[in-house]
């Protein structure tokens, strides 16, 4: 039998980097840590996601889970992914007081909290309390209120606390802010950052699209719909990129079909150092999907990234051509390849950048449970203050649009 020598050794390769440790870790622990979720039962679409993105390097286990307010949902949820009755639960308040009496090494290591908004703050406060680590899905609370309580607690519990702004993990988002902090850009002198997205144009949520009900419910979504689900998705990326802080902000935002929530923002911003930003956000621009992109703009040159096609980022100057970086290449800084699983070429994209978040968080619970420091690069990853810092720009972006106020104050949140 012919064996294709060039197709052998890339296959060897290839198995090298499927199977290989996310770069730049240092810990190990004889077990998988356990993870337990809240909320992600039937019909829940990124619950899906965080257990995917959660298993994805095969060092986690999925052993427990409150997967719906309704007990006997949460129980055939639980069987649907084969986490036995024993661990199954009927409330998060029954999990929490379960896996709490159980010994380190048989309870959880970290529970995932997957519920609407209003429910993230009580059932992350229950579990931080009890001493178990926390991965919330984003906005980190229903009120800036909750999330300053939310962030004292964590402070004064030891446990490790994070959010999933999924985008953070993209390598190329990584690349962009290594070359932002590194100086590539000069000073930033703007920002231009939109999350357009065509899917509510018509009422879904009186058609009973479970995800379009509770989004468009000030009751579980909060003051606000589209700055709270997507807004807030930019100002973190523009934050994480760039590290710079709102001051300011002139707001208008608008909904459709008479409903109490927003479905569009326009927002002017003023950043710290004299920076200044666009941030645009729409649930009704129709034929978008998920079309999250980013400019940056500085004295010596600009960057621009696009979440649809998540592996190139473009680097422009006056001086020159438009430089291409793309995922995957050996020039790209320690964070970017660290965050990479394939060869270049072959496409990572929404699940492999939420995976980055949680091997990040779980690589530092792993570090705590070893009582060892984490390196620079497993803590890079959105914690209880980011959360802080987004519930305080959807209040302000709110605030803005009902003030005759041109621009108005980011609410303080320190």
């Amino acid at each position: 039998m012919q064996v294709n020598l060039n197709l052998f050794c890339s296959l060897v390769e290839l198995k090298k980097h499927l199977f290989q440790p996310l770069k730049g870790e240092t810990m190990e622990l004889d077990r998988k840590l356990k993870m337990g979720m809240v909320g992600g039962g039937r019909d829940a679409f990124i619950g899906a996601v965080h257990r995917s993105a959660a298993l994805m390097d095969g060092k986690v286990e999925l052993i427990a889970g409150a997967l719906s307010s309704d007990p006997e949902k949460a129980k055939a949820s639980a069987r649907d992914i084969l986490i036995s009755d024993e661990r199954s639960y009927g409330s998060w308040q029954e999990m929490v007081d379960q896996e709490s009496k159980l010994p380190e090494g048989e309870r959880i290591d970290f529970v995932s909290i997957v519920t609407p908004n209003f429910m993230h703050f009580p059932i992350a406060k229950g579990f931080a309390e009890a001493g178990i680590n926390v991965i919330c899905d984003k906005p980190m609370t229903y009120t800036l209120q909750e999330a300053i309580d939310l962030a004292g607690i964590v402070n004064n519990s030891n446990v490790i606390f994070a959010l999933t702004h999924n985008y953070t993990g993209y390598p190329m988002v990584k690349q962009a802010r290594h070359m932002v902090r590194s100086g590539h850009l000069g000073d930033i002198l703007k920002i231009v950052v939109e999350y357009p997205q065509g899917w509510l144009m018509t009422a879904l949520e009186e058609e009973g699209q479970k995800q379009a009900s509770w989004r468009t419910d000030p009751k579980r979504s909060g003051v606000s719909n589209c700055i709270g689900d997507i807004g807030s998705h930019c100002e973190n990326l523009a934050h994480y990129i760039t590290g710079l802080e709102i001051t300011e902000m002139c707001a208008d935002l608008k909904s459709i079909l008479d409903r109490p929530l927003d479905n569009d923002g326009n927002i002017l911003l003023h950043y710290e150092k004299e920076a200044c930003g666009i941030l645009y956000a729409s649930q009704f621009s129709a034929g978008e999907e998920n079309n999250l992109r980013i400019r940056i703009y500085g004295t010596k040159g600009a960057l621009e990234w696009h979440q649809e096609e998540p592996n190139h980022l473009w680097f422009r100057t006056n001086e020159g051509p438009a430089q291409l970086y793309r995922r995957g290449n050996g020039y790209l800084c320690d964070a970017a390849q660290r965050a990479t699983r394939l060869p270049a070429g072959h496409p990572e994209a929404f699940i492999e950048a939420f995976a980055n978040v949680y091997a990040n968080a779980t690589d530092t619970i792993r570090a705590k449970i070893l009582g060892q420091e984490p390196t620079e690069l497993e803590l890079d990853f959105p914690k209880v203050m980011d959360g802080v810092r987004g519930l305080a720009f959807i209040e302000s972006a709110v605030a803005s649009n009902q003030s005759d106020q041109k621009w108005y104050p980011m609410k303080t949140f320190r």
